[in-house]
C-alpha cells in the first residue's frame, strides 16, 4: 500500500526539553512539499552535537525537536519539481544543503549555502517550519535532518544521492562525523606529504582527521587525548605517536613542540573546547604552522596572544571538513566502497532507535566512537 501523499505515523526519539531523555514516540510526517523528499531512515549514527543541543547549548527555542543528523536511508516519496530522486533511491541527509544557485554555492572558496536551516538559525539549530507533529504540537527538525526518526522530510539540496550498494548502517557515518575530521585535514588544514601533525581529541570526529592526515601523507601524526585507550585506535587510522597531556607537568604545547624541533606543521582541534583550541594554536610552529577548529561549539569566546598569528601561524575553522555536501558525501561513498576509506573501524555499537537514550548515555561517558542505530529495516 503506497504511503505517497499521506502523512505517516511512526517511530521517532523526541527531546521534548533541554537536559532531559528524549522519548520514543508516535509522530505524523506530513508529506513532502515543493522540491521536497520524504525518506525513509534506516540507520543514524549519535554524533557529539546532537547532544551539544541537548546538554550544552540548550537553546529554549529549540525544542521540542528530533535530533539526529548523521544518517542514511531511502527515499520513499518525492513532492512536486523534485527531478533528481526518485523512490527507492538510497540517499545521505545533509545538515549543510548545497542548492548549486547562491553565491558561496559558486565559489570554490566554501561549502557554506544561503539556503537551508544554518543560514540564520544556527543558536536554535532548527528552522521554525517543520514536518513534523506529535500530541498535537510541532516538532523541530534538528540540523534539518532528524534521523533518530523512521522518516523524515527534507529539501532536495540538503539530500545526496549514493551508490545503490552502499550499506546504509556504514555509510551513514559519512552524514557528518568521518567526513567532518577527513575534510578539516584534507581540505581545509591541505596537509603535505611528509609534515608533522597533531590531532586534538579522539572521537570519531579525531580519528577521521587522523585517517586524513595520513591519507594526505603526512610522516609523523601525534595523537592527543587525555583517554588512553583511545590511543590503539588512533594506530588503525595512522597515527604514529601518543600524548597523554595528563602525563605531563607542562602544558601541552611545550610537550610537542620539543618533540617536533618547535611545534607542529598542522594542529586539529578536534573537542570544541575553547582552551584546547588555544593548546592547538600554541602547538604549531611559527612561520606557517596551520592550526584548524573542527570540534562544535558556540558558548564562549576563544583567546590567542596576537604574536601567534603575529609570527606566521594560520589559524581557522572548518565546517563538515569542508566538502560541498551533496557532491562531498557521494564521492566519499564511493571512495568507500573503492575501499580507499575506513569507516567500519569507527562503529563500536550497534543498537536500536529504542536504545537511544543508551547510546547517548555512552557518548556523554566517552564509553564509544560511534554507536550506530537501526531505525527502520532496509
Amino acid at each position: 500500500m503506497s504511503t505517497a501523499g499521506k502523512v505517516i505515523k511512526c517511530k521517532a526519539a523526541v527531546a521534548w526539553e533541554p537536559n532531559k531523555p528524549v522519548v520514543i514516540e508516535e509522530i505524523e510526517v506530513a508529506p513532502p512539499q515543493a522540491n521536497e523528499v520524504r525518506i525513509k531512515i534506516v540507520a543514524t549514527g549519535v554524533c557529539h552535537t546532537d547532544l551539544y543541543h541537548l546538554f550544552e547549548g540548550m537553546h529554549k527555542d529549540g525544542f521540542p525537536a528530533v535530533l539526529g543528523h548523521e544518517g542514511a536511508g531511502i527515499v520513499e516519496s518525492v513532492g512536486p519539481g523534485v527531478t533528481e530522486f526518485q523512490p527507492g533511491d538510497k540517499v545521505i541527509p545533509l545538515f549543510i544543503s548545497q542548492c548549486r544557485e547562491c553565491r558561496f554555492c559558486k565559489n570554490p572558496k566554501t561549502n557554506q549555502c544561503e539556503n537551508g536551516w544554518a543560514a540564520d538559525s544556527h543558536d536554535v539549530m532548527a528552522l521554525a517550519e517543520s514536518r513534523f507533529t506529535c500530541k498535537g504540537r510541532k516538532v523541530l527538525q534538528f540540523m534539518g535532518t532528524s534521523t533518530f526518526s523512521e522518516y523524515t522530510v527534507m529539501n532536495q539540496m540538503a539530500v545526496a544521492k549514493i551508490d545503490p550498494a552502499a550499506p546504509l548502517d556504514k555509510v551513514c557515518l559519512l552524514g557528518c562525523g568521518v567526513c567532518t575530521g577527513y575534510g578539516a585535514a584534507v581540505n581545509t588544514a591541505k596537509v603535505e606529504p611528509g609534515s608533522t601533525c597533531a590531532v586534538f581529541g579522539l572521537g570519531a570526529v579525531g580519528l577521521a582527521a587522523v585517517m586524513g592526515c595520513k591519507a594526505a601523507g603526512a610522516k609523523r601524526i601525534i595523537a592527543v587525548d587525555i583517554n588512553p585507550d583511545k590511543f590503539e585506535k588512533a594506530k588503525v587510522f595512522g597515527a604514529t605517536e601518543f600524548v597523554n597531556p595528563k602525563d605531563h607537568n607542562k602544558p601541552i604545547n611545550e610537550v610537542l613542540a620539543e618533540m617536533t624541533n618547535g611545534g607542529v606543521d598542522y594542529s586539529l582541534e578536534c573537542v570544541g573546547n575553547v582552551a584546547v583550541m588555544r593548546s592547538a594554536l600554541e602547538s604549531c610552529i611559527k612561520g606557517w604552522g596551520v592550526s584548524v577548529l573542527v570540534g562544535w561549539t558556540d558558548l564562549h569566546d576563544f583567546a590567542a596572544r596576537p604574536i601567534q598569528l603575529i609570527a606566521g601561524r594560520t589559524w581557522k575553522g572548518s565546517l563538515f571538513g569542508g566538502f560541498k555536501s551533496k557532491d562531498g558525501v557521494s564521492k566519499m561513498v564511493k571512495d568507500y566502497l573503492d575501499k580507499k576509506l575506513k569507516v567500519d573501524e569507527f562503529i563500536s555499537h550497534n543498537m536500536t532507535l529504542d536504545q537511544a537514550n543508551d547510546a547517548i548515555e555512552l557518548m556523554k561517558n566517552c564509553k564509544c566512537i560511534r554507536a550506530v542505530m537501526s531505525v527502520s529495516p532496509p
